[in-house]
C-alpha cells in the first residue's frame, strides 16, 4: 500500500514537471540599456519560477523603435521612457492596454575618480576634465535628461565642445570606465550596488533638472499570443521584481 502511494506521488511530481516543461517558452525582449543589468537579475528568478526563457537584447530606446516599426521580432519592449511604447501602440505595433510603468529612473553624473565629482555638479564649471560622456539625446532618454540638466545649469553651450556621445547609456558608461571620458551622465542603476554608489564619485541629479524618467513596458503585437511574453510582463509587476528594481536605484 505504501509502495503504491509512493509511486503515485512520484508519478504525479514527474507529470507536473513534464507539464511545466511542455508549456515553457522563450520570449524575445528589447530592453533599454539602463535596465539591462536589472533585467538580468530579474530573469534569473523569472526563469526559475516559470520555466520560461528570456532572450534579451539591450540598446537605445529610439533605435528599438525604428527596429520594431521595421519588423524586428521582439515580443516585449522594456523602454527607457513612456512615450515610445505609447507611440508604438498608436501605430498598431503594440497593445495599448498592456502598457505600464515598471520604474522611475534616476540620472547621475559619475566619475571613477573618487575626488572629481562634487555634490551639485560644480565640477562641470571647471577645467578638471577633458571629456564629458552622455548618451545620444536623439535616441536615449537619459541622454535627453543630460542635455536638459546642462541647460538647467546654463552650461550646455560651454560644455558642448567637450561632450562625447555614446550610442546608448551602456556605451556612455564604457567611455567613462575606459578613461576616454573623465566623467559622464548615466543611469544611477549602472553605478549602484546594495543601495550605494559602488566606486568613484557621483552627483545624483535632482528630478527637477530634467523631465521625469518614467520607464514603461509593453506587449508588442508579435507577442500577443506568447504565454512567456505575458508572463514576463506580469512578473515585472510582482513583489520579487519590484524588490530587485529598487536595489538598482529606481523608484
Amino acid at each position: 500500500m505504501k509502495l503504491n502511494l509512493t509511486k503515485k506521488i512520484v508519478l504525479s511530481l514527474l507529470g507536473a514537471l513534464f507539464t511545466a516543461h511542455m508549456h515553457a517558452a522563450e520570449v524575445k525582449v528589447a530592453v533599454a540599456a539602463n535596465f539591462a543589468k536589472t533585467l538580468e537579475e530579474i530573469t534569473v528568478q523569472f526563469e526559475k519560477d516559470t520555466g520560461h526563457k528570456v532572450l534579451a537584447t539591450p540598446g537605445a530606446t529610439g533605435k528599438f523603435y525604428a527596429q520594431i516599426v521595421n519588423g524586428a521580432p521582439f515580443e516585449v519592449f522594456i523602454s527607457a521612457d513612456d512615450e515610445t511604447p505609447r507611440k508604438l501602440a498608436k501605430e498598431a505595433k503594440a497593445i495599448a492596454e498592456t502598457q505600464f510603468t515598471y520604474a522611475i529612473g534616476t540620472l547621475a553624473l559619475w566619475s571613477p575618480d573618487a575626488n572629481l565629482v562634487d555634490q551639485g555638479g560644480g565640477v562641470l564649471k571647471t577645467d578638471k576634465f577633458k571629456f564629458l560622456a552622455i548618451a545620444n539625446a536623439k535616441v536615449a532618454p537619459y541622454g535627453q535628461a543630460a542635455v536638459q540638466t546642462m541647460l538647467k545649469l546654463g552650461l550646455l553651450t560651454k560644455l558642448e565642445p567637450r561632450v562625447v556621445q555614446g550610442e546608448n547609456i551602456a556605451q556612455t558608461h564604457q567611455f567613462v570606465t575606459s578613461g576616454n571620458a573623465q566623467l559622464g551622465f548615466m543611469a544611477l542603476s549602472q553605478i549602484i550596488e546594495n543601495g550605494k554608489v559602488k566606486s568613484g564619485s557621483a552627483w545624483i541629479v535632482p528630478q527637477e533638472f530634467h523631465d521625469q524618467l518614467k520607464q514603461d513596458a509593453i506587449l508588442l503585437n508579435t507577442g500577443k499570443d506568447s504565454v512567456a511574453a505575458k508572463a514576463l510582463l506580469d512578473y515585472l509587476k510582482s513583489d520579487k521584481a519590484k524588490k530587485i528594481i529598487a536595489t538598482y536605484g529606481y523608484k
